[in-house]
């Protein structure tokens, strides 16, 4: 199982390469929603790492796949334009997926 960077910015991509993690950058919607559906389809890829800027735009589509698909696991991560509020995002998404307030 191998990881996969879903970015919007060249400092996170370049910094999981040097971890050993392959990724794109992308801008739009519309390529956010193609890069998923590509890490999907792959099925070396386990998890997928996607970028909190990015995950807003595309949120009802990945939660879709969360709560639906066996794989991959998608988890969004901070970058340097994050805000610092993941851990409210994965509250929400726990909250949403099991009706359980934490």
């Amino acid at each position: 199982m191998k990881f996969h960077l879903i970015s919007d910015n060249t400092d996170t991509y370049i910094g999981m390469r040097m971890a050993g993690i392959e990724g794109v950058v992308v801008h739009e919607a519309e390529d956010v929603s193609k890069a998923v559906r590509e890490a999907c389809a792959d099925e070396e890829i386990g998890v997928v790492l996607i970028s909190a800027k990015l995950m807003e735009m595309c949120r009802a589509e990945i939660y879709e796949i969360k709560l639906n698909a066996s794989r991959p696991l998608i988890v969004e991560v901070a970058d340097r334009h994050g805000d610092g509020k993941v851990s409210d995002s994965i509250t929400r998404y726990v909250r949403e997926a099991v009706g359980i307030k934490i």
